[in-house]
């Protein structure tokens, strides 16, 4: 147990309990009378903690009533709520990594929160019981090729890539400046400036074979150029929105996409039967197209008409498969 999270934990035994005897801290805490007193002594003198020994309780207590939940400590400092929605944040976040990229770096912050929570009525490990993320989608990745190019997008420096398009079916090797990383659907994608392609791209981190740091500056792409590359069309494929879908739900589906966001500045709007009309731009459409599928004979595209001839297509191909 580091320095740091000895004091905390100093603080909230004294928080759940009201008045704690020192044999307590020295147990609980396994360690010697002289490093209790350092640490009290420390939070007395640097934090202003008014912890006193009380003779009567024979233990210590804060001087005041509430004095804790005021004290500031380096670092981490929580209230039993921010606390208790930190442990649900983690938990998440550890549910989320279906690859197992961030577990391990996460794993101490774990130990943290269970030893800043100590003893009270809270427990991190219930709350954690109660909680389940389920990851339908998500692909395994290389924990090396995520370390790599998180520290690229740290350092701000390029990387050499060796990179596998599964659409494409081929596997290609480019240099790129590395932008930001994005969790999509239960899958990590990186958006960089391609040096190959010149332009932007988005890589699929499952589709990273490797991934090697390169001793130069990554090349600054404006956050305005970015959002108009990769923020404007509809889903992950990227490229200045150049099409508008414009879809018609029947009632029945509405109630469930009325209150979905398809798109960051979609438009919609409900006619007089109770249809709800989607509006929104896009450039490449396969993921438009498996998403509007899903819905079956709850949707019908108004336009564009090159969108509903590209579905109606793939709805003859399936249905030829049953026949």
């Amino acid at each position: 147990m580091g320095d740091m999270e000895r004091l905390h934990k100093i603080k909230y035994m004294i928080q759940s309990r009201n008045c704690v005897p020192i044999d307590d801290f020295l147990h609980e805490l396994e360690i010697s009378k002289a490093t209790f007193k350092r640490d009290l002594e420390y939070l007395r003198d640097r934090m202003n903690a008014s912890i006193v020994y009380d003779r009567h309780l024979s233990g210590y207590r804060f001087d005041k009533p509430n004095a804790g939940a005021k004290i500031e400590l380096p670092g981490l400092w929580f209230s039993e709520k921010e606390v208790t929605a930190l442990v649900l944040m983690q938990h998440l976040l550890a549910n989320l990594d279906q690859g197992g990229l961030i577990g391990p770096h996460i794993a101490p912050l774990t130990d943290i929160i269970d030893g800043i929570l100590g003893q009270s009525e809270v427990s991190a490990k219930e709350l954690r019981k109660r909680i389940k993320v389920f990851g339908m989608s998500a692909r395994k990745n290389s924990l090396e090729n995520f370390e790599e190019v998180g520290a690229a997008l740290l350092k701000r420096q390029r990387l050499h890539l060796e990179y596998y398009s599964k659409g494409k079916d081929e596997t290609t090797e480019r240099d790129v400046s590395p932008q930001r990383l994005i969790f999509y659907r239960d899958n990590w994608y990186l958006d960089a400036y391609c040096h190959l392609r010149k332009g932007l791209r988005s890589f699929a981190m499952d589709g990273i074979r490797q991934a090697h740091l390169l001793n130069e500056k990554a090349d600054e792409v404006p956050e305005k150029q970015l959002h108009e590359n990769f923020a404007e069309s509809y889903g992950i494929f990227s490229g200045k929105a150049t099409q508008r879908a414009k879809l018609k739900f029947t009632p029945e589906k509405a109630r469930w996409v009325a209150g979905e966001t398809w798109h960051g500045q979609q438009v919609a709007s409900f006619d007089k039967e109770g249809n709800y009309i989607l509006e929104f731009d896009y450039n490449q459409d396969p993921e438009l197209i498996m998403e509007i599928m899903k819905h079956g004979s709850g949707v019908e595209i108004i336009s564009p008409a090159a969108l509903r001839k590209k579905v109606a297509a793939e709805i003859a191909k399936t249905q030829a498969i049953y026949q």
